[in-house]
């Protein structure tokens, strides 16, 4: 089942930068409703849970830290076909390979600080939004 709602996570890197603005405004642009958001910071255990699926890669434990060593925005976003418009917005995973004008295209600097996080699937980003929105129905 195809829902309207996805998952967002505007990174460590992008908060530091003061990019919090800019990216809402590309998100807003592109027809997306922001339906829940927040401001606030990954322990190392909530890192290790959100990451879960990656801890037998030889990056997982860089990427705790990085998720860990700032405030993040969390948001749920709303808009008909939301998981697959939201990943065409951000781009691909490497800035170099995102295409111009996509968020990681503009705000990236790295695979590892690509300043933003967006569900991969519908099921995903049930799971993820409840991850960060605990106890609110969101899907």
């Amino acid at each position: 089942m195809t829902t309207n709602r996805t998952f967002t996570m505007l990174k460590p890197d992008s908060v530091e930068k003061g990019n919090i603005g800019a990216i809402l405004e590309k998100i807003n642009a592109a027809g997306f409703r922001i339906v829940a958001m927040k401001l606030t910071q990954m322990t190392q255990r909530d890192a290790r849970a959100f990451y879960d699926i990656h801890k037998e890669r030889p990056f997982f434990g860089e990427l705790v830290t990085y998720m860990t060593r700032g405030p993040i925005v969390a948001a749920i976003l709303e808009k008909e076909n939301a998981v697959e418009d939201f990943r065409a917005l951000i781009g691909a995973t490497n800035p170099e390979e995102a295409a111009e004008g996509t968020i990681r295209k503009l705000y990236a600097t790295s695979i590892g600080e690509n300043a933003v996080h967006g569900s991969d699937s519908d099921e995903n980003a049930a799971i993820e939004g409840a991850f960060h929105f605990a106890g609110r129905e969101m899907f």
